[in-house]
Formats: structure tokens, sequence, C-alpha cells
């Protein structure tokens, strides 16, 4: 049976980030995606002009359909919006498939997408059902009040979500600095550095929705995390390689660079 990958998730009007990324990564992996909207966004490659958040028992409502009749093999949380949205969540993931959680907080443009009191209800109520968390440097700092600057801050940051209960840590790098980029796994068991070379380029919106949701696929088809880590990040960089130069801003990746690929 193709893997069924559910994306919790706000809609990008702009179709490179949020549910319409999601979806077409999942596609593009070999998944079959299905959707519970959290909110709607007025946005571009320029920013976020408006959003539009769905009533909570809807979302609930989303969940329990696709759970109910197409089942779920993982899930992917990206924009919640609310504290409201976060708690429906909570109460209606499916038990026993890995859950990725990408804690969305700030848009790349800048725009702040979840409050104050929603970010600490995520860290409560989410945090501990994640099989991985995936923040960027921003929400690692954000979740943990901790600084993110050096390498070793960046571990304790990651140790720090541990205890707060995710059962793995994806610390990822993209807001470094250097000729390379490194994500850091970390896990009870140890550190991994995943590392390859940056890109230059303004073409990165979205890229944090991707990773989570190709990642997503990837443990719903079985594979093992770190490997489907190393994976996912060579489907992005490759997205990121390819990307289709659109818009004036952050333009959007390119999610069909391995279109036609079989391994």
């Amino acid at each position: 049976m193709i893997a069924r990958v559910l994306t919790i998730a706000g809609s990008d009007s702009s179709g490179g980030a949020g549910i319409e990324a999601d979806l077409k990564t999942i596609t593009a992996l070999g998944g079959y995606g299905c959707t519970a909207i959290t909110a709607l966004t007025a946005q571009n490659t320029l920013g976020v002009e408006a959003v539009h958040a769905v009533p909570p028992d809807f979302v609930a409502r989303c969940i329990r359909a696709v759970v109910g009749d197409i089942g779920v093999d993982a899930v992917k949380l990206g924009m919640l919006a609310n504290e409201g949205i976060i708690r429906a969540a909570a109460a209606e993931l499916p038990a026993g498939v890995p859950v990725v959680l990408d804690p969305v907080m700030v848009a790349t443009s800048g725009a702040v997408l979840l409050a104050e009191g929603a970010a600490r209800a995520l860290a409560e109520l989410l945090l501990p059902r994640a099989t991985l968390i995936t923040p960027n440097l921003p929400e690692a700092a954000k979740l943990t009040g901790l600084p993110v600057e050096s390498e070793a801050q960046r571990l304790a940051a990651g140790q720090r979500l541990l205890e707060m209960g995710a059962r793995a840590v994806l610390l990822k790098g993209g807001h470094g600095e250097g000729p390379d980029l490194t994500d850091l796994l970390i896990t009870p068991a140890g550190v991994t550095r995943l590392t390859l070379p940056r890109i230059a380029t303004r073409h990165t919106h979205g890229t944090g929705c991707t990773m989570a949701s190709a990642i997503a696929t990837l443990l719903a088809q079985g594979m093992a995390l770190e490997p489907a880590l190393r994976r996912a990040r060579a489907y992005l960089q490759a997205a990121i390689a390819t990307a289709p130069g659109l818009g004036a801003g952050h333009g959007p990746v390119n999610h069909l660079a391995w279109a036609g690929r079989l391994d």
C-alpha cells in the first residue's frame, strides 16, 4: 500500500510553503498526502499579508475524517496558528505513527506566525508526541530560551528539547553562516552531523515545510530516522539548487527536482 501522510498545516497562497509544499513533496517522494488545513494565508515571496485561522473544531473533524477512512502512516505538523488549533491537533493525533513536528513560529519574511501562549501549548502538548522536531535556529532559541550562536550552544538547546519531551531533534543550520550548512541530529544516543555545501540563493521559501514533509514521507515508507534525514536533505538540496526563480523575494524551491527518479 502507498504510504499515507497527513499534513496538519496552513495554506500558502503562493504555493511555495505550507500545505502546498507538503503535498508536492509527499507526492514527489512517492507518498499519498492528506490534509487538515489550520489557516489560510495571503502571502507571496515578499511576505505574509494576512492570516485567517480555521476553527479548531473543524481542524479536528478533518483529522478524524482522514484517520477514520484513508488511514495514516505518518503525520507532519506545520503552522498551527493558535492555541485552540494546537489543542485540537494534540487531541486527535493518531497513535502509533511517526510524528514530525516543524515548529513554525516565524516566516522566512519575518512575519510572526505563532503567539507566545500558543508556543507554550505547542511545547507542552505536541513536543512529547513528536518522533522528531525540526526547528531552525531562531525556533530552537524561542522554544528553549537558550542562545544558539555556537555549536556548543546549539547542542545544549537540542538537549533541552529532549528534556522537554522530544524523542529526537533535527536542529537545522540554514540560519547559520559559512560555506557549509550543518544540521545536528540530537537523540538520547548521541549527535550526528549532516553537512552539505551551502547554496547561495534567496530562493528558500518553504524549505522547512519541505524538509519536514520529506522526512515524514520517508518514515511513513518504513525508512529509519537517520537514512530518512539524509535522503530528505539530499532532496531539499536538489530542490534549492534547481529553484525556478519565481517572485521578487524569497522564492520557492523546485519540488519536482527528483521527478522521474526511481531509486
